[in-house]
């Protein structure tokens, strides 16, 4: 497996999360440009005005950009659409990924490379005949098994579908992160309650809720106890990569732009070393626990394997909200860094710290910093704790920037 590389594609809703990618060893970032994305309300996306100091900043350091633009798209979105293609295709963005027509016709016309979104609902071998006239990558639909997909591989290796640059289609498909009862993501109950749609990117969330089911007959109503019976667990394949991977699949992309930093950085590294494991031929049980101890760390409805090893119903979450098994608590920020003596000044906001605490430092450059709070110096003199209010000093041998926020880390009981 020497010649076959495995890339890890990470979420970045905001630059924090976008160096914490980079920081987790993600070979690519996705992320959405204004409101005509997929995740347009639960992201902090990114603006055009990001894109030259987004495109600098990964190709130096050897990191694939992709513009998510996989929204539904309406007339009066169209100059907005190619505005942002275009601007991609000046600034060096690696590639358009879409769902619509209009958006994937448009890329392709001025060269600029196109992912086809899992929106598009792909599952056959002549879908991806059809699309690979636009498109390089194609993203399968999240319902399709390993047996399919390894099939849909086959085949494209057989026929020898290519892309426009003239190399083999390439698949891509989701390996971690939330999952929804829609197919692939097309969901319209948002916008039958709320007049929000999701399909234009601003799901409002109606299954991660409870519901009382009323007997229309007799009009009896019934608590589903302890069942979030349209929310499913996240999605989480490291568990099984082997046989993923086993499949021919060499893009893995992580959900989660809506997701802290610390999310990022732990699915992204998790993700990385299990891919690097399998090409080594050391992937194995003991390491899949440390994985799955890491990924429980952060935030996570619980987690099953999809439909990749076969359509099981019934994978519900059980409760709102993250089932993660540590928590961070705000602390304060930071205020200067001196570099020649290797300490961190902060001002403490909030709640107490402790030299011995788990603390994380994140930033707009900074990306995230997990580390243990070292000494600690109030007024000049070293103290075993410090409390909201204090202006403090610790060591810290990673530089950090005024404003970079501290937290603590603890666990959850």
């Amino acid at each position: 497996m020497k010649n076959r590389t495995i890339e890890i594609m990470a979420p970045a809703g905001s630059w924090q999360s976008l160096q914490a990618a980079i920081q987790g060893g993600a070979n690519s970032i996705y992320f959405g440009i204004e409101q005509l994305n997929m995740r347009a309300k639960s992201s902090n996306n990114f603006t055009l005005k990001d894109l030259v100091e987004i495109a600098e900043f990964c190709n130096k350091n050897n990191i694939k950009t992709y513009i998510t633009l996989n929204t539904i798209i309406y007339d009066h979105d169209l100059i907005l659409m190619k505005k942002i293609v275009d601007t991609a295709k000046q600034t060096g963005i690696t590639a358009i990924i879409a769902s619509d027509q209009a958006v994937i016709s448009y890329a392709a016309s001025i060269n600029m490379e196109v992912h086809i979104s899992t929106q598009t609902n792909i599952t056959n071998i002549e879908a991806i005949r059809f699309f690979a006239k636009f498109a390089e990558v194609v993203i399968l639909s999240r319902e399709l098994s390993l047996l399919q997909i390894k099939e849909i591989i086959k085949e494209i290796e057989k026929q020898q579908i290519k892309g426009p640059s003239g190399n083999l289609v390439q698949i891509e498909i989701f390996a971690h992160g939330a999952l929804c009862m829609a197919v692939s993501g097309k969901c319209y109950m948002s916008l039958h309650t709320a007049n929000s749609s999701a399909n234009r990117g601003a799901c409002i969330q109606n299954c991660r809720k409870t519901y009382t089911v009323i007997d229309k007959e007799d009009g009896h109503q019934f608590d589903i106890d302890n069942e979030y019976i349209i929310s499913p667990k996240d999605l989480c394949t490291i568990g099984f990569l082997d046989q993923v991977l086993d499949s021919g699949i060499n893009i893995l992309k992580i959900e989660g732009r809506g997701r802290s930093p610390e999310y990022v950085k732990t699915t992204t590294q998790s993700y990385r070393e299990a891919a690097d494991a399998y090409l080594e031929g050391t992937y194995n049980k003991e390491k899949v626990k440390g994985w799955i101890n890491k990924l429980e760390s952060v935030y996570n409805r619980g987690f099953w394997d999809g439909y990749y090893l076969g359509q099981k119903l019934g994978e519900w979450t059980g409760i709102h909200g993250s089932k993660a098994t540590k928590q961070k608590i705000y602390l304060g920020k930071a205020k200067n860094y001196f570099a020649k003596i290797q300490v961190a000044e902060f001002d403490l906001e909030t709640e107490h710290l402790k030299e011995g605490d788990n603390i994380i430092i994140t930033g707009r450059t900074t990306g995230i910093i997990e580390t243990v709070a070292g000494e600690i110096r109030l007024n000049d003199k070293q103290v075993e704790s410090v409390r909201k209010g204090d202006n403090f000093s610790m060591r810290l041998d990673q530089i950090v920037r005024p404003n970079d926020k501290l937290y603590k880390i603890v666990n959850i009981k």
